[in-house]
């Protein structure tokens, strides 16, 4: 019964780990320096993008669109710079 206390170290060790992936994904910038959601908007329709909704989530803004072949797309952005934020896979959002 000795290896309990062994399993549940490595079980939390990993959830240590998890905590920096997840602070990757968040946005810190304070609210008096966002941009609006009309100029993301703007902006991803320049790209082609037809934009679904636009909301705030972890302090980003949380983007769902269609792209030109009608394909759908989710993605995070940081409402300062109104560049994307990379998930935990390396992909736009981390869905």
């Amino acid at each position: 019964m000795r290896r309990t206390p062994v399993a549940a170290l490595l079980v939390f060790a990993a959830c240590l780990g998890a905590g920096p992936a997840a602070a990757d994904r968040t946005c810190t910038v304070p609210l008096a320096d966002w941009q609006p959601r009309d100029a993301l908007q703007k902006k991803l329709e320049g790209e082609g993008w037809t934009v679904l909704s636009i909301r705030s989530d972890d302090g980003c803004y949380r983007v769902r669109a269609t792209n030109a072949r009608g394909e759908r797309l989710k993605a995070k952005y940081d409402p300062g710079s109104l560049e994307p934020v990379r998930g935990k896979h390396g992909d736009e959002d981390g869905d």
